[in-house]
Formats: C-alpha cells, sequence, structure tokens
C-alpha cells in the first residue's frame, strides 16, 4: 500500500495518525475528532520503553580466523542482511512505509520511535502484548501471512471444502491471499523471489571460497533450498558440517509470528564463529539424553521410544551478526534447529548456544534482577555457570517428549499441529522445566556437581522474573508464568512479605518440578487444544505477586539491542 507523499518529514503522532488512517479497516479521521486522534496516535513514554533494551557491542575473537574465515565471513554477512527486509513483509509490511518515513522525519522525538520501531519490526510492543505504541490498531493475529479479514474458522473450512488445498495451504513456507472467492497458497520462493536471488548468490559466493568441503556442501545446497522452497538436503548437511569455524543459519524456522494458526514459518538468520574450547566442555550433555528421555516421570506413552539426537552437534559459538525474525524484540540465546521431523528422524537436532549474548544479558539484566527480587543472600548464588547450563538443558529438552502423536478419532499429527497457536507457550515452557528436572539425573551421574543444587535453583528462579519481563503474552513469558504460579502454588517459591522478596524451599522444589515436567509433557502427548487452554488459562496469568515484582523491575533493561562491530 502507498501513502501520500504530504506526510513525509511530519512528527510521529500526526504521521501514526495518517499512516493507521490508512491501513484496511481502519476510517479516516474527522475534523471533530482529528486533534484527539492526535494525542492518541503515538505513546508518550517511548524513551522508556527504548530504555528496556541495553545498546551492547558483541563481541568475537576475530583473531582466531585466518583470511579465508574472514573473507567467508564477510560473504554470510552480506548474505544475512536482505532477511530484515522479507521479515519486514512476514510481520506487519506496512511498517516499512513509517520506517521510511520516521527515517525522513526532522522531528527529533522521532528519532526515537524510529529506534524503536527497527527493534521491534513495526509499531507494535512485543513485550507489551503486541500493543501499538503508534496509531490504535492491533497486531494482526496473521501478521503478513494472511489476508488481514482471514479468521482461523474459514481457513479451517476453506481446507475442509478443498482437501486437495491441505498441504499447500497449510505448508510453513506458503503466504495466504484470497483470489476468485477462496484462498490461494503462493511460495515463499515466489513471493519473495527478489531478496532470496541476492542472497543465495552470496552464499554460492561463499561456497567458491571456502576450502571447508562440508560448509562447501552446506552453502551450496542452501542457496539450492531458498530458491526452491526445499530445505530437507541443506538442512542434513547443516548438521554433518565439520572442522568449520565460520557458519550461517538461514531460512524460514520458527512459527511465532503466526498468531492465527502458528503454521508459518519466519525467515531469520544467525551469523556466528564456533568457539572450539567451550564446545569440548558442554558435548558430555549428549551421553545422558537417552537416560534423560527414560526417566521422564510420565508413562511412556508420552515419550518415544528412543530420543532422536544422540549423536547430534551441540555448538557453542559467538554471534558475529543477526537478521530477521531472531532480532525482533528480545535476543535470541539459543536455538535447537531444524524443525522438519524428517530431518530429526534421520539426523537428529543441532544445539547452537550463542555465548556472548548469554554474557551480555546476564550481566545486563539477570544480576540487577536478582539484587531485587531474590531474598537477602541469595544473589550470591546466582552464577553465569548455572545460567549457561540452564539454557543448555532447555534447548536439549525440546527433543523430550513426543513429537507425533494419535488423536482420539485416529489422527495422526505433530504436536505443533495439535495445540497450534498455543504450541509455542507450552513448548517454551516444556523445555524450562524438563531440562531443570533433569538437573538430579545429571548429579546423580556425577556430571552435575551436588552441591551445586542451590545456584541452580536460585538462578532459576531469578531467570523467570527476567523471562516474565519479555511479554506475558508472549511464548516464553507466558510459559514461565506457568512454571512461577504453579511452583509457588506447591509452596516450592517461598515469597516473604516484609522484604517483597521470593526465594526456593529446597525441600518441596525437585518434587513439584518433577509434577510439574510431567503435566507439560502429558498436556503435549494429548495434543488437545482444549486442555491445553485449561492448563494455560490456570497457571498462565499474572497474578498480584508477580505483577508487583516485576514494577519493581522497571527500570532494568529487559534485553539487550545488540551492536554488531564487524570485523572482517
Amino acid at each position: 500500500m502507498s501513502i501520500s507523499k504530504r506526510i513525509i518529514g511530519i512528527g510521529a503522532a500526526a504521521l501514526g495518525l495518517v499512516l493507521f488512517s490508512a491501513l484496511p479497516g481502519c476510517k479516516p479521521a474527522g475534523k471533530k475528532d482529528a486533534q484527539a486522534m492526535r494525542a492518541a496516535a503515538k505513546l508518550p513514554d517511548i524513551k522508556a520503553r527504548l530504555a528496556k533494551f541495553a545498546p551492547t557491542e558483541l563481541m568475537y575473537d576475530a583473531g582466531r580466523l585466518s583470511a579465508e574465515d574472514r573473507q567467508v565471513l564477510q560473504k554470510l554477512v552480506e548474505a544475512a542482511r536482505p532477511i530484515d527486509d522479507i521479515f519486514w513483509r512476514q510481520s506487519y509490511p506496512e511498517g516499512l512505509t513509517l520506517k521510511a518515513d520516521l527515517e525522513r522525519s526532522t522531528a527529533p522525538e522521532d528519532k526515537d520511535y524510529l529506534q524503536f520501531l527497527m527493534i521491534n519490526f513495526g509499531p507494535f510492543d512485543r513485550q507489551d502484548g503486541n500493543r501499538p505504541f503508534i496509531g490504535a490498531d492491533a497486531k494482526p493475529a496473521g501478521a503478513g501471512f494472511y489476508p488481514r479479514d482471514l479468521t482461523r474458522a474459514e481457513f479451517e473450512a476453506f481446507i475442509k471444502e478443498h482437501p486437495g488445498s491441505k498441504e499447500s495451504v497449510e505448508s510453513p513456507y506458503t503466504i495466504i491471499r484470497r483470489e476468485n472467492g477462496g484462498l490461494k497458497a503462493v511460495p515463499y520462493n515466489v513471493e519473495y523471489k527478489e531478496f532470496l536471488e541476492p542472497i543465495a548468490r552470496a552464499l554460492r559466493e561463499a561456497a567458491a571460497m571456502t576450502s571447508n568441503p562440508s560448509l562447501k556442501t552446506y552453502l551450496s545446497h542452501r542457496a539450492d533450498g531458498l530458491l526452491s522452497n526445499d530445505y530437507y538436503q541443506s538442512d542434513c548437511d547443516w548438521i554433518d558440517l565439520k572442522d568449520n569455524l565460520t557458519e550461517i543459519v538461514i531460512g524460514p524456522f520458527e512459527v511465532y509470528e503466526d498468531g492465527l494458526n502458528g503454521i508459518k514459518a519466519s525467515y531469520e538468520s544467525f551469523v556466528y564463529v564456533n568457539d572450539q574450547e567451550s564446545m569440548k566442555k558442554v558435548k558430555g550433555y549428549l551421553a545422558y539424553l537417552d537416560e534423560m528421555q527414560r526417566s521422564l516421570p510420565v508413562d511412556k506413552k508420552y515419550k518415544a521410544a528412543v530420543v532422536t539426537g544422540l549423536d547430534s552437534p551441540l555448538n557453542v559459538v559467538s554471534e558475529v551478526f543477526t537478521a530477521g525474525d531472531t532480532k525482533a524484540g528480545v535476543q535470541t540465546s539459543a536455538f535447537v534447529l531444524p524443525n522438519d521431523e524428517r530431518v530429526r528422524e534421520k539426523k537428529g537436532t543441532k544445539k547452537v548456544f550463542l555465548k556472548n549474548v548469554m554474557e551480555a544479558k546476564f550481566n545486563k539484566s539477570l544480576i540487577p534482577i536478582s539484587q531485587r527480587v531474590l531474598a537477602a543472600g541469595e544473589t550470591k548464588f546466582v552464577t553465569f555457570d548455572a545460567y549457561f547450563n540452564e539454557i543448555i538443558l532447555h534447548e536439549i529438552s525440546h527433543v523430550f517428549g513426543v513429537n507425533y502423536i494419535t488423536l482420539p478419532d485416529g489422527t495422526k499429527t505433530t504436536v505443533n499441529k495439535a495445540l497450534k497457536d498455543l504450541n509455542p507457550a507450552i513448548e517454551e515452557g516444556k523445555a524450562d522445566i524438563v531440562g531443570l528436572y533433569n538437573v538430579r539425573l545429571l548429579m546423580n551421574k556425577g556430571w552435575i556437581a551436588k552441591d551445586r543444587k542451590r545456584e541452580i535453583y536460585s538462578t532459576y528462579l531469578a531467570g523467570l522474573f527476567r523471562a516474565m519481563r519479555f511479554g506475558v503474552k508472549e511464548a516464553h513469558g507466558r510459559g514461565t508464568l506457568v512454571q512461577f504460579n504453579f511452583l509457588k502454588e506447591e509452596g516450592a517459591i517461598l515469597y516473604d512479605r516484609a522484604s517483597d522478596t521470593f526465594k526456593v524451599d529446597m525441600s518441596k522444589f525437585e518434587d513439584a518440578v518433577r509434577d510439574l515436567a510431567s503435566q507439560f509433557l502429558i498436556v503435549e502427548g494429548d495434543g488437545s487444544y482444549e486442555k491445553a487452554a485449561q492448563f494455560l488459562d490456570r497457571y498462565g496469568v499474572l497474578d498480584a505477586f508477580a505483577e508487583n515484582a516485576l514494577k519493581k523491575l522497571a527500570d532494568i533493561p529487559v534485553d539487550i539491542a545488540p551492536i554488531f562491530p564487524l570485523k572482517f
């Protein structure tokens, strides 16, 4: 859509009014209420919102890179940059017009609005339930993946009436448009061709530069996959990478942006350098994956007979550059990919831990939070080692439980398809609590020292408050609320009214963690959307205790705003 050239250069208040009045479904402002709408067109606390994100340079050891590595790294960053352009269109296409006009504006305050717009990839605050900070319209549930007026009921009815379209319409790699009274699936490689072609070209040029055979194969096949919408082979190649320092993850992966159906994947990219020494220290976790799965506190029908990924890589890395979905709002500390169940069955998953990002978050946010919400004397037990351990176990625990399920009517499907938009909150909460549950097993095995128990549990408790600040309606935040409320209800988290602080009850904590892990795993294994909704409605609610604690943290950064000092 286009906006009249007359708005170029005006302030954010009037700009927000014109932009949002022009969107589909918005009524233009009349003379009588124009002044009131202008006043409401932008929220006045933009500096406070910006302060939630601490600008932070993400450093990496460029001295370890050879001349060839530096050349390849530079080309990978070049390939990653256009991913931002695609994600703007997937998140909220009109945001690009707003971005361009804020860039032209001469109003001093518009610099702050532009900066916050860039952090959120649109005029919706991701840490405030996606409420607008410019304009008044709500963010479309289907983001840029579907027609604005499409409902889930209509989407499902169309598939029922046109079963032959089910595969293409439900594909993670298509957007949906209206055509001839129905719905049409447009493949990503067609919709975003103008951006994907230069990305593929840069990847092929990087492939030509590297002397590493596995990296050369992966980059070449990834370029092919981006242009064909078929990522299977390059996903397998990524798992098989060996002896490479530089690396890139690029393509459509996570489905969090799709709030309508939870099935459309967003583009993102990570460029990073592998930390070989740190990787050696954490690979020991993989030796216990099968035991962790077998020890889950649920009936065997809720855990696969064999957990995939026993021999798959576990990488500790330094992030060099990111783009797209992962850069929006709260920054990713770690990830497990690919999401394709076929690749997971054949190759397992690759777990990537962004250590320099974790260290920045720990120092800028978690330590100050712990000093305000934990009982006196507890902050000394909050350590980076415990925080790092927690994130590793969280990402590993995504593979536990079951992926494929059979519904009561005999339908075979996956957990994420059965739980739809509720899956992200359930899955993130499960990964947190199952990871914590497995601490006891790892202590019994001697992998984690038993005298670190209080350190790990206190760091976890402080981390709950940090995660809730991401936004309690966001997947990670809501999954965290479930944990906090359940453990508090069980007496495993104690609140001291006099000091307005919290601490772990060590005598009750492990049993409560076990019981909550069981509930998460059963919700996933049953695949009941209704039961998942009931579970989240009961525990995923912000109560007075948590809300008051979060208010105490208002001036502490929620997260970092990464600055990439690229050195090639």
